[in-house]
């Protein structure tokens, strides 16, 4: 003969007793992971911004060094235009650096809306770019760790 006990069904506690320390537990960290989340996304988003605003320096460093060999090849006219570049890509570079994260994706967000085709272009062609970086970067791994085998 089984020993087993058998639970009563009438004394047995329903499953929504359980349910809203389950439910509550649940949203606390939802909200725990989504704040976190935020803060890291925040974190990466000012990383991103400084090496933009950094990269930005160093081309327009690159364009005005560069000028000087276009106004001795080309003349002194089509330096001036690669100056010009230069300052612009300065003046962004410093505009970049001097707005705050929520500034940036405001001023994306009304981009966006005054421009939508020229936004979605521009993120198919960053798109684009950032895949081949990505996967030149993979296959320069890949051939690093064929060259150690």
């Amino acid at each position: 003969m089984d020993t087993t006990t058998i639970e009563n069904p009438t004394t047995a506690k329903p499953a929504t007793d359980a349910s809203p320390i389950s439910a509550q537990a649940l949203k606390d960290g939802a909200a725990k992971f989504t704040k976190d989340a935020g803060t890291k996304a925040r974190s990466y988003a000012e990383d991103g911004k400084a090496r933009a605003g950094g990269a930005l320096d160093e081309l327009s460093k690159m364009m005005n060094d560069a000028a000087g060999t276009v106004d001795e090849k080309l003349g002194a006219q089509y330096g001036q235009y690669a100056r010009s570049a230069a300052e612009a890509v300065s003046g962004f570079s410093e505009s970049l650096k001097s707005k705050g994260i929520d500034d940036l994706i405001s001023d994306a967000r009304g981009f966006v809306k005054k421009s939508p085709a020229i936004a979605i272009g521009t993120a198919a062609a960053v798109g684009f770019v950032l895949v081949r970086l990505i996967k030149s970067g993979l296959d320069a791994a890949d051939r690093t760790t064929d060259d150690k085998a």
